[in-house]
């Protein structure tokens, strides 16, 4: 009896004196993203329009059921994103475009904290347009946009991530597509076909 019970003293004892400090578990983290460098290539085919892409994005038809000529998406595997593009021809409809457009942003605010508005204008080239950039940590697609030259061609642009939306862990990656799409927006030409 006198052996357990000093070991059970001394197992006491020990506890007592190896809990002095306080326990502070470790903060929740993400996992590091290694972001590549910043590189872009020319698309220019037999579309209505060329821009720069990032040479770490892939460019892929859209083969959806509902995909009309001159849709294709950027796959950004690295990050499991996608930036849809979609073209229209407009024919006196610009308004119905521009009306869709903002619809399909504004349903993003139910899980949105905040939708920034931004106007594109290159006179120059004639390509005008609106970002938005939908802020929130349950919205779906973080950065939208449509860009025109409000007389024949339409494009509307939406990324989207194959993963649960949580933009705050995704900040840092969205952040950096944002850049990428703003210099495909600004390097953005429409064509005569």
């Amino acid at each position: 009896m006198k052996i357990s019970n000093l070991f059970l003293i001394s197992a006491i004892l020990l506890i007592l004196i190896s809990c002095n400090n306080d326990y502070y578990p470790k903060p929740r983290g993400y996992f590091r993203i290694d972001l590549p460098e910043k590189n872009y290539q020319l698309f220019d085919t037999n579309f209505p329009y060329q821009f720069e892409y990032p040479v770490y994005s892939k460019i892929i038809f859209d083969t959806l059921q509902n995909a009309e000529a001159y849709w294709i998406n950027l796959k950004f595997n690295q990050f499991k994103g996608t930036l849809h593009l979609s073209y229209k021809e407009v024919d006196n409809n610009l308004h119905e475009y521009l009306e869709d457009t903002r619809t399909l942003a504004m349903k993003h605010i139910p899980k949105a904290s905040g939708i920034e508005n931004k106007q594109f204008v290159d006179k120059e080239n004639q390509v005008y347009g609106l970002i938005y950039n939908i802020s929130g940590s349950g919205a779906a697609s973080p950065y939208q946009f449509y860009i025109t030259d409000s007389v024949q061609n339409f494009v509307r642009g939406a990324l989207y991530f194959n993963t649960v939306p949580n933009n705050d862990s995704l900040a840092p990656v969205i952040k950096f597509l944002e850049e990428d799409i703003n210099h495909m927006i600004e390097t953005f030409r429409w064509k005569d076909i």
